[in-house]
């Protein structure tokens, strides 16, 4: 790989980070929010060191004075050890896909399946004085996480017979059948992604990574307000929803605007 090259790739990767933060949300597939400062400033690092790397070369071979290195060393140097070292190895230009991908094709989200193939998050324990009153809205809007809380820790057991709106996408259950509401929660980016699901009860399972709006209560399975409670739902209705632009947290969702 030659210098021209080498710059071209610096341009490219630098390029593909600043498309993919400043001008779409695709970024948030495999970072969390806070990072694209991050990612913003690595592209315009890389692009800045590609045109610094362009202008010497250029300088370079405009300066009549700069010196150079006789070609018949550097001959019986490659001829000597099968290869030369001026250059980058080839296999470098495997660094130009991931760049490609960012600006004409994003890999997709995590999704369903990675979801099955992954344990629960554990929620943390919340201390019982932390649970305020919940509001008299019905449907009550709850993350999947403060319904697990509500159902396994909450002492006042202010979840029972509650009627709850819950959204995530579906993750078929496996061999026992049935299937899950599910979030993919980020800590810091895809590699340290964790899982959270609800089990459904109702309807039957829509394709899988279809994102729902779901409404219902919680169903009896072990004893409420302790960690036999299962995180477990009884659907009356479900909703088809976009996937919200804060996909790979917990909040209740955004919609794109």
């Amino acid at each position: 790989m030659r210098r021209l090259a080498q710059t071209a790739l610096l341009a490219l990767i630098g390029a593909g980070l600043l498309h993919t933060a400043l001008f779409t949300n695709l970024y948030l597939r495999y970072v969390k929010e806070g990072l694209r400062p991050v990612l913003i400033a690595s592209g315009i690092v890389l692009l800045l060191l590609a045109t610094v790397n362009a202008v010497l070369d250029l300088r370079r071979s405009e300066d009549p004075h700069e010196p150079h290195e006789p070609h018949a060393p550097d001959h019986e140097h490659q001829h000597s050890h099968g290869h030369d070292h001026s250059t980058a190895p080839k296999v470098a230009w495997l660094l130009a896909l991931p760049a490609l991908s960012l600006l004409l094709y994003a890999p997709p989200a995590l999704g369903a399946y990675t979801a099955a193939h992954s344990n629960g998050k554990p929620v943390a324990t919340t201390p019982k004085e932390r649970f305020p009153a919940l509001p008299a809205t019905s449907p009550l809007p709850l993350t999947l996480t403060g319904f697990t809380q509500r159902v396994q820790q909450d002492p006042t057991l202010a979840i029972k017979g509650r009627k709850v709106q819950l959204t995530g996408f579906v993750t078929p259950a496996g061999a026992g059948g049935g299937w899950y509401l599910t979030r993919i929660i980020f800590t810091c980016c895809a590699a340290d992604s964790q899982t959270v699901k609800v089990r459904v009860h109702g309807p039957d399972a829509p394709p899988a990574n279809t994102w729902l709006a779901v409404t219902g209560t919680w169903h009896p399975e072990g004893r409420l307000g302790t960690k036999t409670a299962e995180a477990a739902l009884d659907v009356q209705e479900t909703h088809p929803i976009a996937q919200p632009v804060n996909a790979y947290t917990d909040d209740l969702p955004l919609t794109p605007s």
